[in-house]
């Protein structure tokens, strides 16, 4: 009898902590995270290309997250998790800034990054709450008052002086390297043609490869993506030969006449590639309700 008081005991408990457990933090899949089916799939892409927009000009970054509910935490401690997991914003800049919303609870709270604690004050995120944001909630123009709500919030931002972005490139980004892929394969091959032909395989191959990279350095302004593009090009063409001639008097062996798309669709996902930057945030900001 008393092991099965203690095992009714334990089972209560167990459902009770269970039931209790705080809200998961999403995982950050894009710069608008939506839990809840609030906003449409151009809602979403439209906010997300607004951010990404902002964060290619300035640097700093600024995600969106709605979820049903933070209970049974409040906003506040709910928020701090997500900014501590998501780590929005530049490392060591600390300009990063959430937009969250807990519809269900009728809640919403900016958290602020460190470094944009002096712009982005506590006062001015319950105004930008209080003025922009709740106005059109209340209304149930939920994408209405985010959007207004983030103009508000880069308007603020672009007045603080912040480091200029680095043009490094983000591997993870597909979307930055896709133009360049067009114009690798045709030195490649065509220039690369020319020069082995004139230098030799190996030399020729090293040559291509160095016009290639210094071409993309000048073009793209990345020494990441210039190196990257010159490996690229010595490699295509040192192997060039190898490729069996197709159409066309291929003396250098260069070009093929065809007209493939070569592989990369420059794709426009709007949400692939995105995380945080190693961003810290102190608990600034502001929360209110509507």
């Amino acid at each position: 009898m008393t092991v099965r008081l203690w095992l009714a005991v334990a089972l209560i408990l167990a459902i009770a902590s269970a039931a209790s457990a705080d809200v998961a933090v999403p995982q950050l899949t894009g710069r608008v995270v939506d839990r809840t089916g609030t906003l449409s799939s151009s809602d979403i892409a439209a906010l997300s290309q607004k951010l990404s927009d902002f964060e290619t000009r300035k640097g700093s970054q600024i995600a969106v997250l709605i979820v049903p509910t933070t209970d049974p935490e409040t906003i506040e401690q709910f928020s701090i998790r997500v900014a501590e997991a998501w780590k929005i914003g530049r490392k060591k800049i600390d300009d990063g800034a959430i937009l969250v919303v807990a519809k269900n609870d009728r809640h919403l709270r900016i958290e602020v990054g460190y470094g944009l604690e002096g712009a982005l004050t506590d006062v001015t995120s319950r105004r930008i709450i209080d003025e922009v944001i709740t106005p059109k909630f209340r209304e149930g123009d939920f994408a209405g008052g985010i959007s207004a709500g983030i103009d508000r919030m880069m308007r603020v931002v672009d007045g603080e002086p912040l480091p200029v972005p680095s043009r490094s490139v983000n591997f993870a980004n597909l979307d930055d390297v896709g133009p360049a892929v067009p114009f690798v394969l045709f030195a490649s091959l065509v220039v690369g043609g020319f020069l082995r032909a004139l230098l030799g395989r190996l030399l020729g191959s090293v040559a291509t490869g160095s016009v290639i990279g210094l071409l993309a350095l000048l073009i793209l302004g990345s020494g990441a993506l210039a190196l990257l593009a010159g490996i690229i090009g010595f490699v295509l063409s040192f192997i060039a030969d190898l490729f069996p001639a197709s159409t066309g008097p291929s003396r250098g062996g260069s070009w093929s006449g065809g007209s493939s798309s070569g592989g990369w669709s420059s794709g426009s996902s709007s949400s692939g590639g995105f995380g945080g930057g190693g961003g810290s945030f102190g608990g600034g900001g502001a929360s209110g309700s509507w």
